[in-house]
């Protein structure tokens, strides 16, 4: 049996789905993204990927300022074709309504991160800055595997407000530690730990 006959797929409708259609839509796959107007369904996932943003998680938490919080894997609504899902953010606390919310709209996000998996590398990499970028997200980061011991390897990135790209601000082993968007030191090697 394959997928194709195990399940019955929804049709897209003529010009793509909405960010309404990924909201409401009955029985999609845990996070399903909306890129351009086209669902697109997550790999399972490997043990870096979730220990990674396990690490991210607690370590933004720890100095987190009270006008903001750290969430992981919510949609965050860009435009009408367009809801991707970060790995982790960093959003306005009055951003956080309830606890049955969904989503955040991208003028809410100040950090937006990004763990590569190989099946997403291209969207990591390319498609979600881009679009991250353009929507005036003011910080990206992606987080890569990478060194003998597998260690997280995290690539920061700054918005260019007037260019609408992101600038590399530093590439970060070991340890990272930054002043923005606020203080911030995670010890990346704490991931042997989890």
């Amino acid at each position: 049996m394959t997928a194709e006959t195990a399940h019955h797929w929804p049709v897209p409708p003529q010009d793509g789905y909405t960010v309404d259609d990924l909201l409401t839509l009955p029985d999609l796959p845990p996070h399903t993204e909306l890129i351009d107007g086209s669902l697109v369904f997550v790999s399972p996932q490997r043990i870096f990927h979730s220990d990674t943003i396990d690490l991210l998680v607690s370590g933004l938490r720890h100095t987190v300022p009270p006008e903001l919080k750290v969430k992981r894997e919510i949609t965050v609504v860009i435009d009408r074709r367009n809801g991707p899902e970060p790995d982790v953010s960093v959003v306005r606390a009055a951003a956080v309504r309830s606890r049955t919310q969904t989503h955040f709209q991208v003028r809410d996000v100040m950090l937006a991160c990004e763990v590569v998996s190989p099946e997403s590398e291209a969207r990591d990499r390319d498609t979600k800055p881009h679009k991250y970028a353009n929507a005036g997200i003011p910080y990206f980061w992606r987080i890569e595997m990478g060194g003998a011991d597998d260690h997280p390897v995290v690539h920061v990135f700054e918005l260019d407000a007037e260019a609408r790209v992101y600038v590399p601000t530093g590439t970060y082993r070991n340890r990272l530690k930054l002043s923005v968007p606020y203080d911030i030191d995670i010890d990346l090697t704490a991931i042997d730990e989890l």
